[in-house]
């Protein structure tokens, strides 16, 4: 491989030193690939459409991007969305959108690859098509334009916007991206066009094409039917999913940025999927069944990574890291190792007990100031009604270790607008927060405060029902029930014996009703998402930039009731805009988790009984190793 260099930048000196942070547009960071466009067969554009810290924090872009330039044919680039300050100069002064590697415009690539992590993204995704000069609705597309495939999260309900993706890979990327490029260049030799190149994409395992089926309504707006418009295309697309996790492609050499962003950290992913069965957690659902990675590979992995980067922070990245079986061993590890190499330890997504509290005293970026549980809901009832599997006693419990241990600052994560929540539930979420309070004042005595009285701020969210949950055939609230639900909260909070210990913060209801429309949305959400990126709205998961009323003037322009899509409760038999695809799970499974929600009734998690939700038809992971 030759080692290309491209010192012409696309943006001017004067450009450059106008906006801010210029480091997110000049490429050339530690570990980036370049190689000679002369020496490559295809040219791939991986985005992420959101502002560089973030979309360089995002550890599947890594994956895919060293993936991709392990192939010789391949050389894979990397672009974000600009900033609104470089939006508007690219505007003003006719600048094509361009890779950060190469400098060169994305309108010349063979593919652009969108990573869709969350839904309020999808503006973004019309802004980075739009300044590349490529033709926002697929079918308005020529054979000079990029092939635009997305994947992610999101992709497992693409109907929203199917009409602007060419394509979507449903499931894991390392697993079919060799046979499409295959596919890709072989019709490139045979002259035979975009069109015929996504005909035969759509048979390969885990391609969705949005072009070759067609969707039939009812009367009531409600899908009839969703079928392929010609034989060989699949009426089921079945998610791709890794093997072995232990034996696939990890970042040894991940991109180190110039600049501070969100993760500025060594990622170590030690397993996908989570044996827990949250009701409302789509992730859960998404990525079953667990699969773990060999702990010898680990250690290989962080000690190399820490070599290649300087990173002066390694995290474990999972849904669930108490759950890895060889946590107590890789933890022991990283802690030697890290200590030698001043480089500290983050531990997110662990459960809060005797063990995990004195893993967080060892490690050095803990200062025994701040720690984080998820009741997620305030009352045992409800918390039976989501299958949380957090009892009362668990919280206490890890609460009281914690103060012992010198905690003294508690964040606890809830939702607000469960199914089946009552006024109860809510109130319960401040009596919770109390109780942990006089716990601290129980356990340390005033002599022994050193930090200072115990500080809990409590956060609550809007509940969002999801594809593939549980909770996929749920109402969600409107605006004004969640604001009552909040400030109903907020006096519960206010009645308590330790309410000067509690702070209390709750999300944008705006947001969550709109993110409750996207989420379960179909195809007739496209023209409104088009409508309100042409009236300048985009990156709107920022709350300055989040222009509510241009959604409700586009709703209605278009003919779109909002409200059919959130606070309408779904009959068990209605078809669903994603029931084409397949996470593993079947809905049979879901939907009788959604009856056992009503009854109250828990399930079991992985690890302790098999529910049967159908993951095992992949033949991997803890569906076989119990």
């Amino acid at each position: 491989m030759k080692n290309f260099w491209n010192t012409n930048l696309a943006l001017s000196d004067d450009i450059l030193m106008k906006i801010e942070k210029p480091e997110r547009y000049i490429g050339h960071e530690v570990n980036a690939v370049y190689k000679d466009p002369n020496d490559v067969r295809v040219r791939f554009v991986m985005c992420f459409p959101d502002v560089y810290e973030i979309g360089m924090s995002h550890l599947g872009i890594q994956i895919l991007y060293d993936m991709f330039n392990t192939f010789e044919d391949v050389w894979c680039e990397r672009v974000y969305a600009p900033w609104v300050d470089l939006d508007a100069i690219m505007r003003e002064k006719n600048i094509p959108l361009f890779a950060l590697e190469s400098q060169q415009p994305i309108k010349n690539m063979d593919f652009l690859g969108i990573t869709i992590q969350y839904e309020m993204c999808y503006t973004n995704i019309l802004q980075v098509l739009d300044l590349s000069r490529i033709p926002l609705l697929s079918k308005d597309r020529g054979e000079d334009c990029p092939i635009v495939i997305g994947g992610g999260p999101c992709t497992y309900n693409p109907e929203p916007i199917a009409d602007f993706f060419d394509m979507f890979y449903i499931g894991e990327g390392e697993t079919k991206y060799r046979e499409l490029m295959n596919l890709y260049e072989e019709c490139k030799d045979k002259k035979l066009g975009r069109k015929e190149f996504l005909r035969r994409a759509a048979k390969i395992p885990g391609m969705y094409v949005p072009s070759m089926y067609e969707v039939a309504y009812n009367e009531d707006g409600t899908i009839k039917s969703f079928t392929p418009k010609e034989e060989g295309i699949p009426a089921t697309i079945l998610k791709e999913v890794v093997k072995d996790l232990s034996d696939t492609y990890y970042p040894m050499k991940p991109v180190v940025p110039y600049i501070k962003c969100t993760q500025d950290r060594i990622v170590l992913e030690i397993m996908r999927g989570c044996i827990r069965g949250c009701r409302f957690c789509q992730a859960g659902e998404l990525y079953r069944p667990v699969r773990e990675r060999d702990v010898e590979v680990l250690k290989k992995y962080a000690l190399e990574m820490m070599k290649n980067t300087g990173h002066e922070e390694i995290s474990l990245s999972s849904l669930s890291s108490s759950d890895y079986s060889k946590l107590p061993e890789l933890l022991d590890f990283l802690i030697e190792e890290c200590s030698k190499r001043h480089v500290n330890i983050t531990l997110p997504s662990l459960r809060i007990d005797a063990f995990s509290l004195d893993v967080m005293s060892k490690v050095q970026d803990v200062k025994k100031t701040s720690l984080t549980f998820a009741p997620e809901a305030g009352t045992q009832r409800l918390r039976n009604v989501i299958n949380k599997g957090l009892t009362f006693d668990d919280i206490i419990g890890g609460s009281t270790e914690a103060f012992k241990g010198g905690w003294n600052k508690v964040k606890l994560y809830f939702m607000l607008g469960h199914p089946f929540e009552t006024e109860e539930d809510i109130r319960g979420i401040a009596e919770l927060s109390n109780e942990i309070a006089a716990t601290f004042f129980d356990v340390v005595p005033k002599e022994k405060r050193v930090n200072g009285k115990i500080q809990i701020t409590v956060s609550t969210s809007f509940f969002v029902p999801k594809p593939f949950t549980a909770f996929q055939w749920a109402p969600q609230c409107t605006k004004d029930e969640f604001i009552s639900k909040a400030y109903f909260c907020r006096g519960a909070i206010t009645e308590q014996l330790n309410q000067k210990s509690i702070k209390y913060n709750w999300h944008d209801a705006d947001l969550s009703v709109l993110e409750g429309v996207l989420a379960r949305g179909d195809r007739k959400i496209a023209p409104v998402i088009l409508d309100v990126y042409k009236q300048g709205s985009f990156f709107e998961s920022w709350t300055e930039y989040y222009k509510h009323e241009r959604w409700l003037e586009a709703f209605e322009r278009n003919n779109v009731d909002p409200d059919f899509y959130t606070t309408r409760l779904r009959p068990d038999d209605e078809i669903f805009p994603w029931d084409f695809l397949s996470c593993g799970v079947n809905k049979s499974f879901l939907l009788n988790e959604w009856h056992k929600a009503k009854r109250e009734e828990i399930t079991p998690n992985c690890s302790q009984k098999c529910s049967g939700c159908g993951g095992a038809q992949f033949g991997i992971g803890i569906c076989f190793a119990r």
